[in-house]
């Protein structure tokens, strides 16, 4: 669903951008704004793609549950840790040259990936892939503001908004037509080749339209490296149990490694906070945190993105393996969740101002109400009917009420000095949300299934019950949040 990204402060609407043409560079906005939005839907539709290919990668590599979680969440890892650190590099060596390399780099793993012989390599080349990632979406927001200036900045920022809101949608359902395409045999190597000639021409194109960078690098705030290894260690050592124990019938090792998170995580605040008081640049300024409401922010968001992405996890598991669905019919069952999500996102702010205060704890209410009739709906393995994509819109509704204003709402209390701060700690709480939800809803759909003994529609849709119910507590404690009222 739709994220933010790290950047630099907006510039105010009049301001005149601050880099220069390349000589042979192509001036016009138009072909910018093309090649900087299509690398941001490209690596969008990297989060959602593989979702409905998962089934099929599971066959092919014989991957372990463990292991096709790794790969659904292995991009999301590095993108989650490395986000702010590719904002900073963007600042410091400048957006054209860092947004070439995310671009090479997305483009050189894509086809690593496509290439992949068994899960572990898979797994190595997603990592990767989200790296390139992480260098190249800050910089997308960044050129935008630095390039165009007045209305031409909000149509380009619409455009911007706009492929945030369907990338979800089209990666799933793109994902469903290649893999069912089977092109040459290929199975699902095809949801990740496609990335090779759209990032080799938009590498080509890159190089001719994008301004070159004024400056010299080295300008801006420094990497706070010491924090990048702290937060990484830490996202590590809670990620791996969590995908890992359940199929290794949680060993001692689990249980450490998850203490071991804790400590890092306490660690890096402490690291954080004592760099900030010495007037350095930590990766996320404690200030920032301290802001009215950003605590409730970063647990709603982290709450939102968990649950959608535990969902849309679950439920691709349940209706491939155990309703035998094709990846096409299950990339169309996701849409209206998708489109519902968008166009909500896109909406809200012109709805009646008697409703706006009830918006964030409605929407989880609908979202958790809407998560166990799902599971109700297809608890004797059935199909569902109608009702069941009623309730994928409701849901597809609720996360986009939990999410939108939360977001919205958070970043206009910030000042100009701490914005690009605080869109790199929501853009980050929101990959590790998706992270989260995929290894802990994944762990208890496939705990569940495994103590169902023979697998069948019918013991996978228990298995989604029980996880349906979780989606929902989790839903609840969100609306319970959004009847905080925070004093400004």
């Amino acid at each position: 669903m739709t994220t933010t990204t790290p950047s630099t402060a907006a510039d105010p609407a009049g301001s005149s951008p601050t880099t220069s043409k390349a000589p042979g560079t192509d001036n016009r906005p138009g072909r910018l704004l093309a090649v900087v939005i299509a690398a941001q839907f490209m690596a969008l539709l990297d989060v959602f793609i593989v979702n409905v290919a998962a089934p099929t990668i599971r066959t092919e590599l014989h991957a372990s549950g463990a292991g096709l979680q790794l790969v659904i969440a292995g991009y999301t890892i590095t993108y989650a840790v490395l986000l702010i650190t590719g904002a900073r590099l963007g600042d410091r060596l400048g957006h054209r040259r860092v947004y070439l390399m995310g671009l090479a780099v997305f483009t050189v793993a894509s086809l690593a990936c496509g290439l992949s012989q068994g899960t572990g390599e898979l797994i190595a080349f997603r990592l990767l892939q989200g790296a390139g990632s992480a260098l190249l979406i800050p910089q997308v927001l960044s050129l935008i503001q630095r390039n165009f200036t007045g209305e031409a900045r909000t149509k380009a920022l619409g455009a911007y908004a706009a492929v945030l809101a369907v990338g979800a949608a089209a990666g799933q359902v793109l994902g469903g037509v290649l893999v069912s395409a089977d092109l040459f045999g290929t199975g699902w190597r095809p949801v990740f080749l496609v990335n090779v000639p759209v990032g080799v021409v938009l590498l080509i194109m890159a190089r001719r339209v994008l301004p070159r960078d004024a400056g010299k690098p080295g300008a801006g705030r420094g990497l706070d490296l010491p924090g990048l290894v702290l937060l990484g260690a830490a996202v590590s050592l809670l990620t791996v149990p969590l995908v890992l124990g359940q199929q290794e019938d949680w060993p001692l090792w689990s249980w450490l490694s998850l203490a071991s998170a804790a400590v890092f995580f306490a660690v890096f605040c402490a690291y954080e906070s004592r760099l900030a008081r010495g007037g350095g640049a930590p990766l996320i300024a404690p200030r920032v945190l301290r802001i009215p409401g950003m605590g409730l922010a970063v647990f709603r968001i982290a709450a939102v993105m968990g649950v959608n992405a535990g969902f849309l996890f679950v439920l691709t598991l349940h209706i491939q393996g155990g309703l035998g669905y094709s990846a096409l019919r299950a990339g169309l069952t996701f849409a209206p969740t998708a489109v519902v999500f968008g166009v909500v996102g896109l909406t809200w702010r012109r709805w009646p101002a008697a409703l706006q205060r009830a918006l964030i704890p409605g929407g989880f209410a609908l979202t958790a109400v809407a998560s166990a009739c799902v599971g109700l709906l297809l608890r004797d393995g059935g199909e569902g009917g109608p009702w069941l994509y009623v309730a994928f819109v409701a849901i597809g509704a609720g996360l986009s009420l939990g999410f939108s204003p939360t977001l919205t709402r958070a970043l206009s209390t910030v000042r100009p000095e701490d914005a690009a701060d605080a869109s790199g700690l929501l853009s980050t709480v929101a990959q590790l949300g998706q992270l989260i939800g995929v290894a802990c809803y994944g762990a208890l759909f496939l705990n569940r299934l495994e103590s169902q003994g023979a697998p069948g529609a019918y013991s996978s849709a228990d298995a989604l019950l029980v996880c349906t119910y979780a989606l929902a507590g989790a839903a609840a404690l969100g609306a319970v949040s959004g009847l905080v009222r925070v004093r400004r």
